[in-house]
């Protein structure tokens, strides 16, 4: 991964926000707190040079392929809607051969209705409307699943999960986690009013291909659930190599060094120690990755290590995750825990198909 890529994609990804800044509630109102002094001690920064950062002039990048990048973002708004032969043939599912009642609507329609639900933000009442007009406007004479269908067939519907680019080579991974919202009362109501519940959200943690930015593994947990439980998980729906696993200092621990070595052995684990870390036993006479990762620390300090190891490039994952807040949405739509995986799983194919129109390339030029 080059140097220069390198910065320019943290530059342009990466969220700017303020560190340990903002306001803090009180009795007498609200007022603003100022950020408490940084130790040089803390584990990585959250933001380099955070005390004099509005002096610093920001970097200045170009588009290489600007007219290729136009034409890709267009066509993401466009609502164009074709079917196949084979799409209209297989739109009514196959008789079954066991006991029970005949479903009417193939997986392929009821995958097309929730993809479609997923794009535009829909309820499933408005996405029956939606795919009963698409289907209105080229005289398709199919019949059209309600809403209650859509619902219960989401439950256990199967996927296609997301996979990497055919012919890439070994993947380099970035890992990271995000939360959803549940049905509940919105920001504003919240703030406005009070909710005399607790907000309930749930946790989805996404693996994305660091050079494609594609989402090739995702999982959805509670709340409850701690980043590094779910490494295994994820790894497992990786079908390819994988050349490197970064994540941030969550990510810290025995077991997480432990399912990637056991998965994919020559694969790095790219994870900052945290600052109280200490040398294993063998350091001297076998040293493991954590161990090199503490020993460059020791001679370059830790942005030196973030620059030599590519710890960077986690930026991107952030800028997936923003990505799918503004395009997907910060909530869950679904109730139960069936339909909520189902909905996770579309979006991240749906996600992976923009990325597939086009992608600007730039260059840094100041």
């Amino acid at each position: 991964m080059p140097a220069g890529s390198l910065w320019a994609a943290l530059s342009t990804q990466q969220d700017h926000v303020a560190h340990g800044s903002g306001p803090v509630a009180s009795q007498d109102g609200w007022r603003k707190q100022r950020p408490g002094p940084r130790s040089s001690e803390a584990p990585v920064p959250f933001k380099a040079n955070a005390a004099r950062r509005h002096r610093i002039p920001k970097q200045r990048h170009r588009v290489t392929n600007w007219r290729a990048s136009d034409a890709s973002l267009r066509q993401r708004g466009s609502l164009t809607v074709w079917f196949t032969e084979e799409a209209i043939a297989a739109w009514r599912a196959e008789p079954r051969t066991t006991r029970g009642g005949q479903p009417w609507y193939s997986p392929l329609a009821i995958l097309t209705a929730l993809t479609l639900r997923t794009v535009f933000r829909l309820a499933l009442r408005q996405t029956e409307g939606l795919i009963g007009s698409i289907l209105q406007l080229p005289g398709l004479d199919l019949a059209v699943p309600d809403h209650a269908t859509l619902g219960r067939r989401a439950e256990a519907l199967e996927v296609p999960r997301p996979r990497s680019s055919p012919g890439s080579g070994p993947v380099h991974l970035l890992a990271g986690s995000t939360g959803l919202r549940l049905c509940g009362p919105g920001a504003w109501l919240a703030e406005k009013h009070g909710s005399r519940t607790r907000r309930s959200w749930k946790k989805l943690h996404l693996a994305t291909d660091a050079d494609t930015g594609r989402i090739v593994a995702s999982a959805l947990t509670g709340n409850e659930a701690d980043d590094g439980s779910q490494v295994g998980p994820l790894l497992d729906q990786i079908e390819g190599p994988v050349a490197s696993f970064t994540a941030d200092g969550a990510f810290d621990r025995d077991d997480v060094h432990g399912e990637v070595a056991a998965r994919h052995p020559d694969a790095a684990v790219i994870v900052p120690p945290r600052s109280s870390a200490v040398p294993g036993d063998t350091a001297e006479t076998a040293p493991t990755q954590r161990d090199r990762h503490l020993e460059v620390i020791a001679e370059r300090g830790r942005m030196g290590w973030q620059k030599a190891s590519g710890y960077n490039w986690r930026a991107l994952i952030e800028a997936d995750i923003a990505r799918w807040k503004r395009v997907i949405g910060d909530a869950l739509r679904s109730h139960t825990d069936g339909r909520q995986v189902t909905e996770v799983t579309i979006a991240a194919d749906v996600l992976n198909r923009v990325l597939e129109l086009g992608r600007p390339e730039y260059v840094r030029i100041a």
